[in-house]
């Protein structure tokens, strides 16, 4: 069984069964009987319960937000917006079943197509940093290409996932088609990964995990989408509005407690503006308020468990300078904001990913040593650009090794723009334009016009 906790207070709030690889292989089989008669039902009639499964979500937003603050930690505007995310997300995918089109080329001899065909039956392995979200960036589009999906939800935030599930039945989504299994890792997730049922698996996690898993599907030569770790950042040219720099800054990593892939952590400031800017920085910190994340006026809530607070507490040490605010005491996961300064660009806070409430500032000279500092890390996932110079924005955006990058702003995930990353940040593209066909294959089939009438 697992045992879910609320983060805010420690309390057990549910317990779940825990899958096992027999229970995945019962999946399995349920998924592949379902997913026939859904790849073969009319585009018209996916799209539709797609539309009406979105249409539930949306009748239960606030119920699905307050289980988010439940067993999460975030706080209830963030997770308002992420059960709304989920009935966007699958409203956008739903207006891709019908567009989902092949082409004709044009060849000698004959008439040349192709089709794209759904994979089949898709794991997806969700995190416990954005339970809902992240889920259904996978199970969205892969359900709209016509696909089954099983997903397993991390172990410390099963409860959405199951709802979910339930609300898709609702919908008329048929039995079998997406099924959630809560389990382990070790156990029901690497039993996903090594089935031979499974077509494709789509992992976000830790870059560490990532590359265990992407060995295993190797074996199968399985198709994998993953999205991984992150320490990106955030480039503040002394041309830039310093104040609109800094007061956008604290939240830029202290969105779900730090617990974001796209966290801009590392904070680089042109060295001219360094000292202005941390003076515009520290009373954005200090305001910050941390607390119960049911509280509307809460712009920070808990980590997610016990142990996550004790990676974070062995990076930040007392003797470290910096910006603190301030965060409950007692029960619950609570670390307060922390801005870091006087650190070495190679500081283990400043290039290792701490998925927490922290940051640190690094001055750096001119252009050419920004975009030095902002590549020095194994990965490349999002990032901002601070400046008034349009051409410098240009440039920069050209220059840094990442798959999302804002200026003047940001902004990292919208469900119709492409979101993925280089180097160990992950592997293929998640959301935008294309997301359906990465759960399909392409097939080519060529009719010749000189052979045997047909």
């Amino acid at each position: 069984m697992l045992q879910v906790l609320n983060p805010a207070t420690e309390e057990p709030v549910a317990t779940v069964p825990a899958a096992t690889p027999a229970d995945v292989d019962a999946a399995v089989a349920r998924a592949t009987t379902a997913q026939r008669g859904w790849a073969a039902a009319a585009p018209a009639d996916r799209a539709r319960l797609l539309r009406r499964f979105a249409a539930v979500v949306d009748d239960h937003v606030e119920e699905l937000a307050r289980l988010e603050v439940t067993e999460a930690g975030h706080t209830i505007g963030n997770a308002r917006w992420e059960a709304g995310n989920v009935r966007d997300l699958l409203d956008f995918a739903a207006g891709g079943v019908e567009r989902l089109n092949g082409r004709q080329i044009p060849v000698a001899g004959g008439l040349d197509v192709t089709i794209l065909e759904p994979l089949g039956v898709v794991g997806v392995i969700a995190p416990w940093n954005f339970p809902m979200p992240i889920a259904a960036w996978a199970t969205a589009p892969a359900l709209a290409a016509g696909n089954a999906v099983l997903l397993k939800p991390a172990e410390t935030t099963p409860l959405t996932a199951l709802r979910l599930a339930e609300l898709a039945l609702e919908a008329g989504l048929p039995e079998g088609l997406f099924q959630v299994l809560p389990g382990t890792g070790p156990v029901a997730g690497n039993a996903l990964v090594e089935h031979p049922g499974i077509a494709k698996i789509v992992f976000t996690g830790s870059t560490r995990v990532g590359k265990g898993i992407m060995a295993k599907c190797a074996d199968q030569v399985k198709r994998l989408t993953l999205e991984l770790g992150g320490k990106s950042p955030n480039i503040v040219f002394a041309d830039a509005d310093l104040e609109a720099a800094a007061a956008a800054a604290p939240m830029s990593f202290l969105d779900n407690s730090g617990q974001d892939c796209c966290a801009r952590t590392r904070i680089l400031v042109q060295r001219s503006a360094y000292d202005r800017f941390l003076e515009l920085l520290t009373p954005a910190i200090e305001e910050i308020v941390v607390g119960d994340p049911a509280d509307e006026r809460t712009q920070m809530g808990p980590l997610i468990s016990r142990a996550q607070l004790d990676r974070v507490r062995s990076y930040v040490t007392d003797d470290l300078e910096g910006i603190r605010g301030k965060a409950p005491e007692g029960p619950g996961f609570w670390f307060p904001p922390t801005v870091l300064t006087g650190l070495a660009e190679d500081a283990p806070c400043a290039v290792e990913e701490i998925f927490g409430p922290v940051a640190v500032v690094l001055p750096f000279e001119d252009e050419a040593d920004a975009i030095r500092l902002a590549n020095a890390t194994e990965y490349g996932l999002s990032g901002s650009i601070w400046t008034r110079d349009v051409g410098r924005a240009l440039r920069a955006s050209r220059a840094v090794r990442a798959g999302n990058l804002s200026v003047n702003s940001h902004s990292s995930v919208r469900y119709w723009t492409p979101f993925g990353g280089y180097r160990q940040s992950g592997l293929g593209r998640e959301l935008g334009p294309d997301a359906l066909t990465a759960f399909t294959e392409t097939k080519n089939v060529f009719i010749s016009t000189e052979g045997p009438a047909l």
